[in-house]
Formats: structure tokens, sequence, C-alpha cells
């Protein structure tokens, strides 16, 4: 299928102005300006229509709680153990819940969703396709696990707190996730020197889902909103060597420089929430676009459901209200959070190779008129408002 007479923005530096994409078997072939290939077969005509990749959330709880219900649906932290990498967000998320479908109707084709932020260590993410074809989250993988979500701050203490237990201080949680580490590290010291089955360790489900994060094969993604939580994160980062992230970075516009300077990515918001306790006083929309400018490589969020995954582009657009540039806050919904998860192989621009998912819009997508037209998954038509 050859997708005709589109301004595309690929999201990978250029925009065709008239812009052609060919796709088969649900990824992109080639794209051009002007005429296409001769003989190109079955084209639609997206009438002068603006094409962009589909958005990106890098972080959401999608499907883990579910719309309109309480702790039947609620999925997100399991709240018996401090420390829990071996649960499995495809295990707890459900692919039928209708903010899905809103997902895809916003052009919100792909996110990072999983456990909440109770827990210092709550679990692995995954990287799924907000379409489902039917029913089956198996079939909307992108890479799962593809991080490890740990937590910092407020959470944690307060959660467990109330349970009489702990950790109840910001040093008690730190330790936990440092004892965590350090005995997966034995744990994977002791695997490669047995010389034999008989020699290894007794199989330690929590250990051995950390391995990936100690070997650098899939990130840690750090819940934290303050300041000196942050930078809390990026010392146990250091110290293990860790491929690791900033989730919220609530504060971050005021340490923007020093992140810089360390190379944090941010995966930053909710921008558009209430300051629901402490750690958010200083929470303001134009942070993504201060990250932005200082060189920190950030993404735009929504936290689902803290902010319902249908305002992801609004949320971008507030931030360039805010001060953002508006080519950086689009990038902060595609490419950018793509590349911080990476997952820039598959989606986040339109390139050869790549899968085919992609809204049309008439509108500037940040807009809050805006509405896509259509929008395709793997180069199947999902929406169309005709």
């Amino acid at each position: 299928m050859f997708y005709l007479h589109a301004k595309i923005h690929t999201m990978a530096g250029t925009i065709l102005e008239d812009g052609w994409m060919q796709v088969e078997n649900g990824k992109i072939l080639a794209l051009g300006d002007g005429t296409p290939p001769a003989g190109c077969g079955d084209t639609f005509d997206c009438g002068g229509l603006s094409m962009y990749p589909g958005f990106f959330d890098a972080h959401t709880h999608l499907g883990m709680m579910e719309d309109g219900l309480t702790f039947e649906g609620d999925d997100v932290n399991e709240d018996s153990d401090p420390v829990t990498p071996q649960l499995r967000a495809i295990d707890g998320l459900n692919p039928l819940d209708r903010d899905f479908r809103e997902a895809v109707e916003a052009g919100v084709t792909a996110v990072v969703t999983g456990p909440g932020s109770a827990n210092p260590i709550g679990g692995q993410m995954a990287a799924i396709k907000t379409f489902c074809p039917d029913g089956c989250v198996d079939d909307m993988v992108l890479r799962a696990p593809v991080a490890i979500k740990m937590a910092l701050g407020e959470n944690p203490k307060n959660v467990y707190h109330e349970k009489d237990s702990g950790p109840v201080t910001r040093m008690a949680t730190a330790a936990l996730i440092r004892e965590a580490l350090y005995k997966a590290r034995r744990y994977g010291e002791e695997l490669e020197a047995a010389a034999d089955a008989s020699e290894r360790p007794d199989f330690d489900m929590a250990c051995e889902a950390l391995l990936p994060a100690l070997r650098r094969e899939i990130e840690v993604h750090f819940h934290a909103h303050r300041a000196d939580d942050i930078f809390t994160a990026i010392r146990i980062g250091k110290e293990f060597h860790l491929d690791f992230v900033i989730v919220h970075c609530t504060e971050g516009h005021e340490i923007a420089a020093r992140l810089a300077r360390e190379g944090v990515r941010a995966l930053c918001g909710p921008v558009l929430s209430e300051r629901s306790k402490p750690e958010l006083r200083r929470l303001t929309p134009a942070c993504p676009g201060i990250l932005s400018r200082a060189g920190v490589k950030t993404a735009i969020v929504t936290d689902h459901s803290v902010v319902p995954i249908q305002y992801l582009a609004a949320c971008a657009g507030l931030a360039v209200r805010e001060g953002m540039d508006h080519e950086a806050a689009l990038e902060a919904i595609t490419i950018v959070p793509a590349q911080i998860c990476h997952l820039e192989d598959r989606i986040g621009s339109l390139e050869p190779g790549k899968d085919a998912d992609f809204s049309l819009f008439a509108e500037d997508p940040l807009s809050n008129f805006a509405k896509p037209r259509y929008v395709y998954t793997a180069g199947r038509c999902v929406l169309d408002r005709r």
C-alpha cells in the first residue's frame, strides 16, 4: 500500500511536504517526497493531511488500574512485600480495558506500563502496543520486560508506614534497593562460578529478575520527584552501573544543568495534575522545556491514570505553552521516548524498516482541538473518523 499526498513529519529530521510512504506486511518499506514510484499499485490519498508517527507514552499504568473499578481492577501495587522485582506487568494488565481504545483514538499507539511506586522495587515494566487485535496481551508486546521499576521518596515511606512496617525513611528505601541488587549480583557470580548443577545456588526468582538489569540488558526506571531522590537514583545507578532513567523528574528544572552533565534521561510528567502530595510542591509544566533546553534527553508522559492516556498530546501542548520548543515537544512523545527505552528500531519515527504505526491529522496534534482522522498500527487502520 502507498499513502500519497501527506505532509509527513518523519521525526527523523525531515518533513516531506508532499510525501508518500510505502507499507507492506506492517512495516515501512520506503518514503519519498513528490511523485511516487511508477506502478505503485494500491494507494490511499491522504488529501494533504499531516502524518506523524504513533505517539508513545513511556510511563503509564495502562491496563493495570482498570477504568471505573477500585480494588477489583487495581493491580498496580503488590504492597505485601517492599521488594518484588519478579512481578511481570503482562500478568496483571487487562488489554480489553476501554482505556486502550481511548489511547488509540488519541493516536497513542504504544506505551510502557507496569507496577506503581508503592515498593522500592515494584516489578517488571512492559512496552506494548495499544491496539489489541484479539484480546491477548502477548500479541501486543514490543518488549517485556523493558525495565525494572524502582521507587524513591514519599510513596514507599507512606505505604509501609501505614502498615507499621519498613521502609519508613528514604535511607531504608535506598538500602532495600541496594541490598536486593547486591544479593542479585552475588547470586549471578555464584551461577557463573558453578562448575555443574550441584554447585549452583538455590533458584531465587527475585534475583533472576534483577540479573538483566545488572547486565544492562534492560533499564531501571527510578520513580523520583524531589531533587534529593533524583540524586539518590543517580548514586545507585552509578554504583551498580545500571542503564537507568528518571521517571517523573518533577524537580528536574531546579537541577537541570547538573542532570545534563550527569547524562540523565527523563520521562517527565505528569505535568497536567494537582500537587497532591508534598514532593509535588514544585510541579510545573515548564519542567520538560527547561530540561530539554539544558540538554537533558526528555520525554513527556501521562502516568496514566493520573492523567488519562488520551491527553498525552495535550500535555505536550501545555509544555509548549510554557516554553518548550514545538518540535522538541513532538519529539518528546515520539522518537525521544523510543530512544530512551531503546525501542527506536521499531517505533518513534517514520523510517524504512520500522513498524507502520502512524496517524493523520488535519490540525496541529498538540492543539486541544485536534483529533486524528486516521490511526494505523502495523499498517492496519484501527481508527477511521470518516
